[in-house]
């Protein structure tokens, strides 16, 4: 294990611009698994006017998560075991198959058969990223490029709405599947040329009973979170179900999980503090950011009149301020080996962010709305990346495969769990306010969906209209205010993270204890 985590280490200095080369690549890739979503979304009513089957419609996202949350997993401990290179350009291939199949699809069912098939594929992308910078960058190096990361992520975010805009109107909604295709074969001849990691092979079998029983218990958990509550009441017979198979398959899961020669998720990689505690800050960030991205604009759009044509350019000054703040974290992180004061700020600025939000009304100007994201976002850009780079620290180099798509999922089934709990509260507030000032015209309006799309709105009575503006008023005020309270969790867990050093020097190390090169494995256990 030594020989191999040196050789991978040695890379950075030995080749750096193929390293660079590499870490372009990997961007592509990153850039490939945001962007999806974004632009088939907006891409979404063009095809069900062409396809039909508008009541099979969510089942094209849901399909895509479920796949993608199942594969998370899998994806990184065969990463750990047959290598990480051919792993991840096997996911990379398994997307892009998915992808020009989606855009060859001739019916809803085809359509959602193949978007399963692309989230397969989605699943070993993110993990693979993080896995690959994992190997090639130590720690302590690796914060300088955290400012990429949150780069492409922004840029994904703002630019996924429009970029599908624009493709569907001049190209055609299959193009929103295409343009996979010419990034990810750029992609894959970079990483076939460049990359260069030691090849491994395992003698272990895989672990195929933990990989259903992980696979049905988060099936079970993201259908709960998606159909609780919209598809089904919460307390109908279908979400027990779902719950009660969800938590057999999940304590089976971890039973054998202690029995198995090769398991899927080794538990050891949880006796480390850290890295436990970075899952739960990951949870709690992905169930906070989901929600926020999922209802600012909502609110922008209901309350504030925004256009929903530049819907992403709305999220500019929380994506903005997590951007640099990222940048600095990272650059801070390199220069001192020091990452602790980051969660604990990120998690506090993240709570009065969240509770800022809460507070807006029907008069709340856009200035002012900006103001209060930007605070969210400033704390976001303290956790994003640091959660990852502390889970990577936290476990040994045979590991770094499972503790990167271990915190991946986390950070998934948060967002699910912050969507629908969010969601959830959103829509009863919306439905009671509207039945409330508009009496059973408000109730019947929001009947369907608490959420109504600007041609809906506009056709409502004056009267009607301003009652909605309200209901989602008050929608957002108890969604944000949940997020906040959930956050709390956050800032906790942060206080208790114990600073370890980074693996690896910092650009000055002489002089100073904690800059001084730490070439084995840092494995903190309680």
């Amino acid at each position: 294990m030594m020989a191999d985590t040196e050789t991978v280490e040695a890379k950075p200095d030995k080749q750096p611009k193929s390293v660079r080369v590499v870490l372009l690549a990997l961007m592509i890739t990153m850039m490939l698994a945001m962007l999806d979503n974004m632009i088939v979304g907006t891409a979404m009513p063009t095809i069900v006017g062409e396809l039909g089957g508008l009541e099979h419609l969510s089942w094209v996202v849901t399909a895509y998560t479920l796949a993608t949350a199942a594969a998370t997993p899998v994806w990184g401990k065969l990463g750990d075991m047959f290598g990480r290179k051919t792993t991840f350009m096997t996911s990379i291939v398994i997307f892009l198959i998915g992808s020009a199949l989606s855009g060859m699809a001739q019916n809803m069912g085809e359509l959602i058969g193949f978007r399963a098939v692309q989230g397969l594929g989605a699943g070993g992308l993110m993990v693979g990223v993080m896995a690959i910078i994992g190997d090639l960058i130590p720690p302590r190096e690796r914060g300088k490029y955290q400012g990429m990361m949150a780069g492409v992520m922004a840029i994904a975010m703002i630019g996924g709405p429009l970029v599908g805009g624009t493709i569907t109107d001049n190209w055609g909604w299959r193009w929103a599947f295409y343009i996979n295709l010419p990034l990810g074969v750029v992609a894959l001849g970079l990483i076939s040329a460049v990359l260069h990691l030691p090849k491994k092979r395992s003698k272990a079998g895989i672990d195929y009973l933990g990989v259903v029983l992980l696979t049905v218990g988060i099936t079970a958990i993201v259908l709960v979170t998606t159909w609780g509550g919209s598809e089904y009441s919460w307390t109908s017979a279908r979400i027990m179900e779902l719950i009660g198979i969800g938590v057999a398959a999940l304590i089976g899961f971890v039973f054998w999980q202690t029995k198995a020669a090769e398991p899927v998720v080794p538990l050891h990689i949880f006796r480390s503090r850290n890295f436990t505690l970075m899952s739960v800050i990951g949870f709690i960030t992905g169930f906070v950011m989901f929600g926020a991205t999922l209802y600012l604009p909502l609110y922008q759009q209901s309350v504030q009149g925004a256009s929903a044509t530049n819907s992403g350019l709305l999220l500019l000054p929380m994506l903005g301020a997590m951007l640099v703040t990222s940048m600095v974290a990272g650059r801070v992180t390199t220069n001192t080996g020091r990452y602790k004061i980051f969660p604990i700020v990120g998690s506090a600025l993240m709570i009065v962010g969240l509770y800022l939000l809460s507070t807006m009304g029907t008069g709340t100007s856009r200035f002012t709305s900006g103001v209060f994201m930007a605070v969210v976002g400033l704390g976001m850009g303290c956790l994003m990346q640091v959660t990852m780079l502390v889970a990577q620290n936290s476990v040994e180099m045979k590991d770094m495969g499972v503790a990167s798509s271990s915190t991946t999922l986390f950070r998934t089934l948060g967002s699910s769990f912050g969507v629908a709990i969010m969601g959830a509260l959103f829509n009863n507030r919306v439905q009671h306010v509207m039945a409330e000032r508009a009496g059973s015209v408000g109730a019947k309006i929001t009947e369907k969906s608490a959420s109504l799309d600007a041609k809906s709105l506009a056709k409502l009575p004056a009267v009607a209209r301003e009652a909605y503006q309200h209901a989602v008023s008050a929608g957002t005020h108890w969604a944000f205010l949940l997020g906040s309270v959930v956050a709390v969790v956050a800032l906790v867990a942060a206080v208790f993270v114990k600073e370890v050093a980074l693996r690896g020097a910092g650009p000055k190390p002489e002089g100073r204890d904690e800059g001084a090169p730490v070439q084995p494995p840092v494995v903190e256990a309680v």
